[in-house]
């Protein structure tokens, strides 16, 4: 049985009259890359920060590496690192030198840690550099440097490429995956910029309004996501040969009223018609179907994502 990481049974939060999360239940398994998938204000970030330990819930319980009691949850925590938002760095200081306040203030023990982490994100080399004086990406990959350096088992991400340009997102975005695959940490990273989420994520939470729509393996929301050809032909018998002798297709559905799902040749629908067409089949209607996983999420809360 697969270990889980994170549980949580119906929690909510209540701020006086409005509610940030609602009954939301999750599961984190080991060695996931959880997606928290919602627009700006749907409740990600207060979820991770009760996770995390910096709010508590209204009501409801989480469950951390196993443990439930707050005994028991503040020793998981000592297992996770996390970035909800930026630390505080001192400007006037290098990389190594504010790590070590953060060393010192959080009792782990050695300098090492502090090298290592830097290696890991990349930021080795700064030297004397002043924090001052680095660009947002390698701000971003010193807070992550600073929940690295505990060697967590977990970390847990909010909104980590707000504001990066395409090179920091995908150095941020490989240097997860380096993380997950060579140390075996699980991540739980929320955002809304969701084709960046969709290269690294191995399940999904998509939450809107503080409540949970759905959770499901990535392998399973691609599934719901694929784009297809859906053809109408007078013989599905006969285009299926052609489609396999013919096209070397082996990516297809047969269905009922004469209809054909087409996963492949997505980008030659043209090719598709003219060679069922040439060798006898009748087609009545060709359309491409599918959609992104942004499109699915913002079929899924009915409206704008940007509402």
């Amino acid at each position: 049985m697969t270990d889980i990481v994170i549980k949580t049974h119906d929690i909510t939060k209540k701020y006086q009259r409005s509610c940030a999360v609602k009954n939301i239940g999750i599961n984190v398994k080991t060695g996931d890359i959880y997606g928290l998938v919602g627009k700006n204000g749907a409740g990600k970030t207060t979820l991770l920060k009760i996770i995390s330990g910096l709010t508590v819930p209204s009501s409801g319980t989480l469950e951390l590496f196993g443990q439930t009691s707050g005994k028991g949850l503040s020793k998981a925590r000592k297992r996770t690192g996390c970035i909800i938002e930026m630390p505080s760095f001192f400007p006037y200081l290098s990389v190594e030198k504010n790590l070590e306040y953060y060393r010192i203030q959080r009792g782990i023990a050695g300098k090492k840690c502090i090298h290592e982490a830097l290696e890991l994100v990349g930021l080795s080399d700064t030297g004397n550099k002043k924090y001052r004086d680095f660009s947002l990406g390698m701000k971003q990959r010193l807070g992550l440097a600073l929940s690295l350096m505990g060697s967590p088992d977990l970390l847990i991400l909010d909104e980590p490429i707000n504001g990066l340009d395409p090179v920091g997102i995908a150095q941020f975005r490989e240097l997860l995956k380096r993380l997950n695959k060579e140390r075996g940490i699980t991540i739980i990273i929320s955002s809304h910029i969701l084709g960046e989420l969709s290269q690294v994520a191995t399940t999904y939470g998509f939450i809107d309004k503080g409540v949970l729509l759905e959770e499901n393996t990535a392998v399973k929301i691609e599934e719901k996501c694929r784009q297809y050809i859906s053809l109408t032909v007078d013989d599905t018998g006969k285009a299926a040969v052609i489609l396999e002798n013919k096209m070397g297709c082996s990516e297809y559905e047969v269905l009922n009223n004469n209809l054909i799902k087409v996963y492949q040749f997505i980008d030659r629908s043209d090719v598709l018609a003219q060679t069922l067409v040439s060798n006898g089949v009748r087609v009545f209607s060709l359309i491409q179907e599918g959609t992104g996983l942004e499109s699915y999420f913002i079929k899924m809360i009915g409206g704008s994502q940007n509402d």
